[in-house]
């Protein structure tokens, strides 16, 4: 049931004080927190995606509000304490989880979903996952945004990073209705406040390095303000996109392949793609994204198209006789079936939890196709039944209402590319650590070997996604370019990120690897 601002108001509050919201809030009020021998610490440690990385702090703060998370964050930075924040728990890397983290703020708490009367936007809270965002949004208004896949995602990291998914060829990236974003900062004598920043309001600046510059570099994200850009707020239904009444899917699987036969369909997939990747495009409303498995049998297309479309049909024939063609043996999978929205989202979107993996990524932006020898070197790799196992390449369709928008208009730089790479690999044993994560960095070295390992921005090439970071970009045995790391994640959009860190976070609390600010290597 949507959240009215009279059921708000009277929520009980806790020594009354005025927000930046001009609303009511708890204030004096202790966050909850965990220490070790506490029966909830291993849990809380341990929430992380990426089984390589489990950090030991000497404190983890649960906090139930924005000003909870103040009162964490001011009374680490005066103890001297170094803090990482975790929403989801969906990051790759070890910038949460790392030896140096000495206090975790976790906002598994600050999970929901409501329409916010005064800045007349959606409020998504940090802590929220996909899927709850997804069905509170459908529920409650018939409205969606076009974010991740995978269900059990946090908005925190997802939606400062840019976030993308199913439907960002037709309706762009979540940067694209985000209006604003509350956070948590901290000045340059550590003194933590709660700061509210809206593109057309107070700390646009602020507003603006949330639309992509990554989770972890500027405060603490505690809430997120969305709408539309052309939307007045006048109407909730009307904030953000309708989705499709009805979806087409069904997962097309190669059962083996030869080079021949790899390097042909995999290049018919980009060709297609790169093909139909400008803005309203007919096939904007086709998610298909293609998912290499090592040893190559059972690597798969899922595909997803709105089912509203009048040729939906046509367009799904069409799409599969464009990537088949020449291919032997063929794709083989059942029959597409159509589903409501709704349905489509509860059942074939990626669940939610954990896996329970170890893992290492490395990401691109695709502007062309890649070439017949590129496309060779990954089969070498993909081919090695040595690997076979939880690792997977994946293809991800971009371009399309994504290209529509200029470079600067958000900090999201990839406005020119028609297809995302990942390199997933994954596994369980610690004992493979070395080998599994050779495999990954060799395969992404030698792809890109014309630019020295790394997707070094050109005419094919349009960098790296930053919530798929990988601090091998910035390490020159890995990246031997020239071009710094972020170069690759933020393009041009690098030097006005860095004022921004330089204003709101003048001590540098909030850093990690591939923070905004660290050296180039």
């Amino acid at each position: 049931m949507p959240l009215s601002r009279r059921r708000f108001l009277a929520a009980p509050v806790v020594g009354a004080a005025v927000s930046t919201l001009g609303l009511p809030v708890a204030r004096a009020v202790e966050p909850r927190m965990v220490r070790a021998g506490d029966a909830d610490y291993a849990a809380l440690t341990t929430r992380g995606y990426n089984r390589r990385f489990t950090a030991r702090p000497q404190q983890i703060f649960v906090p139930g509000n924005a000003e909870e998370v103040r009162v964490a964050v001011e009374r680490s930075v005066k103890e001297g304490s170094a803090l990482a924040v975790r929403s989801g728990g969906h990051g790759f890397e070890d910038f949460v989880d790392n030896d140096r983290t000495r206090t975790i703020v976790d906002l598994q708490r600050l999970n929901t979903v409501s329409w916010d009367e005064t800045h007349r936007a959606f409020s998504v809270d940090a802590g929220a996952d996909l899927g709850a965002v997804y069905e509170r949004l459908l529920g409650g208004w018939g409205v969606t945004l076009p974010a991740g896949i995978c269900k059990g995602v946090g908005a925190g990291g997802h939606m400062s990073g840019g976030g993308y998914g199913p439907l960002s060829r037709r309706l762009g990236l979540v940067a694209d209705h985000l209006y604003g974003v509350e956070l948590v900062t901290v000045d340059s004598s550590g003194a933590a406040s709660v700061v509210v920043a809206t593109q057309d309001g107070p700390n646009a600046d602020l507003w603006w390095a949330h639309t992509g510059g990554g989770g972890g570099n500027f405060g603490v994200a505690t809430r997120y303000l969305l709408r539309s850009s052309g939307s007045d707020g006048v109407d909730p239904a009307r904030a953000l996109p309708k989705p499709p009444g009805t979806m087409v899917h069904t997962r097309l699987t190669l059962p083996f392949a030869t080079e021949e036969s790899f390097v042909r369909l995999v290049g018919n997939y980009l060709a297609f793609f790169e093909q139909h990747s400008a803005p309203g495009d007919p096939f904007t409303g086709l998610y298909a994204p293609l998912h290499i498995k090592p040893g190559i049998a059972g690597s798969d297309v899922l595909v997803l198209l709105d089912g509203d479309l009048p040729d939906a049909a046509k367009m799904f024939d069409e799409f599969v006789a464009a990537i088949s063609a020449g291919v032997t043996p063929g794709l083989v999978g059942p029959p597409p079936t159509t589903s409501s929205y709704a349905d489509t989202v509860a059942n074939v979107y990626y669940a939610e939890g954990m896996p329970g993996f170890r893992v290492k990524a490395k990401s691109a932006y695709l502007r062309k196709s890649f070439s017949a020898e590129q496309l060779q070197t990954l089969y070498r790799y993909m081919s090695d039944i040595r690997f076979i196992g939880e690792s997977q390449l994946e293809f991800m369709p971009f371009g399309g209402a994504t290209n529509a928008v200029a470079a600067d208009a958000t900090a999201v730089s990839a406005r020119n590319s028609f297809m995302k790479l990942l390199i997933h690999a994954a596994w369980r044993i610690p004992g493979d650590d070395d080998r599994q994560i050779a495999w990954a960095r060799e395969m992404f070295r030698d792809v890109y070997a014309a630019t020295g390992g790394a997707p070094v921005p050109n005419e094919s090439n349009g960098g790296s996604y930053i919530n798929y970071p990988d601090p091998d970009m910035a390490d020159r045995r890995w990246n031997t370019s020239g071009v710094p790391w972020h170069s690759l994640y933020y393009g041009g959009n690098y030097e006005r990120l860095r004022g921004v860190k330089a204003t709101w976070d003048p001590g540098n609390v909030f850093q990690h690897r591939l923070s905004i600010g660290r050296p180039d290597w």
